[in-house]
């Protein structure tokens, strides 16, 4: 049981489609809560019934600010944080100004993540930053951003917000997410003390045993009943039986 609840503490359980209803919420949470997950990614509206419903257990509540498109003012994301913080929440993911990062505007880009690194330090919570790997276009910019994290000593480096649909030729959009190229190149970037999570794509048990092997702690996920109940199977585990009515959303 201990290799399955190694696996379990990987998981950020992802709750933050748009369509998702304060129901459907409630029973993430409960799934979060049956398989002890590290924590739940809400929606910051629902920040204070998740800590409601996940009383009395070890699985931390956490929500996204910013999200997905990273374009809110530094002032609306530090008073985005200093709420969700107050509500309740203890690891915040927040999406980069990622049309400055772009513009390789650094000193914006360092007081933003450094600015709410620090509100999020003040109140004893984690900040997880998001780069949105699929819209960038070349590693500088992922080894540019690891370095600024790195002096900010946040917790985590993310690769994705799991909606960060690029637009094709075709009019089409597609979606990569977390990639084994950019998290190996994150890993090798961000310093011993700064983890990395992988959001986007990561949906099945192998995938995550393959993140798991280059070093990544965290994962985002949706696909949370059927990675674990495959390893329950696995690795010979008798299993309970996955709770019903369950839906895996797009993004995560």
């Amino acid at each position: 049981m201990d290799k399955i609840l190694e696996l379990a503490k990987m998981i950020d359980h992802s709750l933050l489609h748009p369509t998702m209803t304060d129901q459907e919420l409630k029973e993430g949470c409960e799934i979060a809560k049956k398989y002890n997950v590290a924590s739940v990614c809400i929606k910051p509206y629902a920040v204070p019934d998740a800590v409601n419903w996940l009383k009395g257990t070890d699985v931390l509540v956490g929500t996204v600010i910013g999200f997905p498109h990273g374009n809110s003012s530094l002032t609306i994301k530090v008073a985005e944080t200093i709420q969700a913080c107050k509500d309740g929440a203890r690891e915040i993911d927040m999406v980069v100004n990622i049309g400055k990062v772009l513009a390789e505007d650094w000193e914006y880009v360092t007081n933003e993540i450094k600015s709410v690194a620090s509100v999020t330090h003040s109140y004893g919570a984690i900040l997880k930053v998001i780069f949105e790997n699929d819209f960038l276009s070349g590693d500088k910019f992922k080894i540019k951003l690891c370095e600024i994290c790195n002096q900010a000593q946040v917790g985590f480096v993310k690769t994705s917000t799991g909606y960060g649909f690029v637009k094709g030729r075709d009019g089409k959009y597609s979606y990569k997410g977390a990639t084994l190229k950019d998290l190996k190149l994150m890993r090798a970037h961000a310093d011993p003390s700064v983890q990395v999570k992988a959001a986007g794509g990561v949906r099945s048990l192998d995938d995550l045993l393959k993140v798991k092997k280059i070093g990544v702690t965290r994962i985002g996920a949706t696909a949370t009943v059927a990675m674990l109940e495959e390893a329950k199977k696995r690795f010979g585990i008798p299993s309970e039986g996955a709770p019903k009515n369950q839906k895996q959303t797009p993004g995560y």
